[in-house]
């Protein structure tokens, strides 16, 4: 802990709290993380035409990217436990920088595995949804589901943030530029953690947000199990209850209709229908400002209602937006933002509920690290997606058929999540 923290927090402590400060540090870090994880998406046209590499074989390394960012992630919570936050997060953004940079020097398609895909991908695999699920678990007893919100939308921020500007980097400057230029954002970060983030509240002599006492401690035993056994031993567990595969099949599905699709092929969709680069960025973009709003809202909504309703109707909502996807195209200038309206909107809004399950149904000390297997269901979604789409793609010539696939594959889950915890009390809302 540093004294510059402890110092920071003594000056803010009659205005806010410390944990909001370190919602701010951790959204930074997310939104950095972000903006690497959809640099691929602008990156499949360069490097189609630079290498003349497949696009099937793109979307492969972009598959184990996916697929590390979600199975790194149990593995990173129970390093989190007994390691700290801070030492973790430091170690994924330095594999964040390192891979990005070293991605410059590839000449043949397995360097863009190695980098892309096993390198970024494990980077990634720490600054995730499990990051946050840590995060609010330490610092809040009240407001978890704004909290997880507000970091849950620093995905789509980062986007946002950085589409449009690589995008316009690529045409300019070529795909190098910003492999090194979020090379150096990640590298940027690293000091900034080490200054400013505590690992718990007790380590500046405060209470969690909204709590009267201490805060629940983890098992001491964790911090001294083999990191493998614990994220093996959590997910044995959590295996044996029905529950877990509801929550894992959702968010499978969760990750198919986003970061496996729309996240990684869209803007090379625009390209099938005469749009540049930038103007699908601009599009991806829009969608993120809104998913700003509706992940912020999603999680205040999280706090009030049934996560089960609301998950409903997210994923109804979602599949009916993707289903309407190939006609918006068609529909001048309305049909895109219209699409976008509505699929932006809902983007990751499922997060904060789910993790609001996860925590009902598993107590909130195993949750984080059960809820690392639940998000890997999301990457392995997003992978297989991703991987689907590209392949349909190269032997159809269209992505119609995959949005047909992942809108009907919505709709069938908004009626699945009903069924997680029936029966089950739910944690009294805050």
């Amino acid at each position: 802990m540093t004294a510059f923290a402890k110092h920071l927090a003594t000056r803010s402590a009659s205005r806010f709290h410390y944990a909001w400060i370190v919602v701010a540090l951790i959204f930074l870090v997310l939104l950095t993380a972000a903006g690497i994880r959809a640099t691929p998406a602008v990156l499949i046209v360069p490097l189609e035409q630079e290498f003349g590499w497949s696009r099937s074989t793109i979307s492969f390394a972009i598959s184990v990217n996916i697929a590390l960012y979600g199975l790194i992630g149990p593995f990173s919570a129970a390093a989190m436990q007994r390691f700290g936050i801070r030492p973790v997060v430091m170690g994924g953004l330095l594999l964040l920088s390192a891979g990005t940079a070293l991605s410059t020097l590839m000449q043949q398609p397995w360097q863009l595995v190695a980098t892309w895909g096993m390198v970024v991908g494990c980077g990634s695999g720490v600054a995730a949804t499990t990051l946050a699920a840590t995060v609010v678990g330490r610092w809040f007893e009240t407001r978890r589901g704004l909290a997880m919100g507000l970091l849950t939308a620093s995905s789509a921020t980062g986007q946002m943030v950085f589409l449009p500007l690589m995008a316009s980097m690529t045409a300019h400057q070529g795909w190098r530029s910003v492999a090194w230029m979020v090379a150096a954002i990640a590298a940027l970060a690293i000091p900034v953690v080490a200054l400013l983030l505590p690992e718990t509240p007790q380590a500046l002599g405060l209470c969690s947000y909204g709590a009267t006492g201490p805060a629940p401690q983890a098992e001491e035993s964790n911090g001294k199990q083999n990191l493998f056994m614990v994220a093996i031993y959590a997910l044995t567990r959590a295996m044996a209850k029905r529950d877990f595969w509801l929550l894992f099949a959702s968010f499978f599905v969760c990750g198919m209709s986003t970061n496996g699709y729309i996240g990684t092929q869209f803007i090379a969709m625009c390209g099938d229908y005469g749009l540049s680069a930038v103007s699908g960025a601009g599009i991806l973009a829009a969608m993120g400002m809104l998913d700003l709003l509706g992940t912020t809202m999603s999680g205040w909504l999280t706090d009030r209602y049934d996560s089960r309703i609301l998950l409903f109707w997210y994923y109804g909502l979602r599949g009916l937006a993707l289903l309407f996807l190939p006609q918006a195209f068609g529909l001048g200038y309305f049909g895109l933002p219209v699409f976008a309206l509505f699929y932006g909107l809902d983007w990751i809004a499922t997060v904060p509920p789910t993790v609001r399950l996860a925590n009902d149904v598993f107590g909130r000390m195993a949750a984080p690290v059960v809820f690392g297997w639940i998000a890997a269901g999301h990457q392995l979604g997003a992978a297989f997606a991703n991987f689907l789409s590209g392949t349909l793609r190269a032997s159809l010539g269209t992505y119609t058929a995959s949005s047909m696939l992942m809108g009907g594959v919505c709709v069938a889950c908004a009626v699945l999540v009903l069924q997680i915890n029936r029966g089950g009390k739910l944690e009294a809302a805050h």
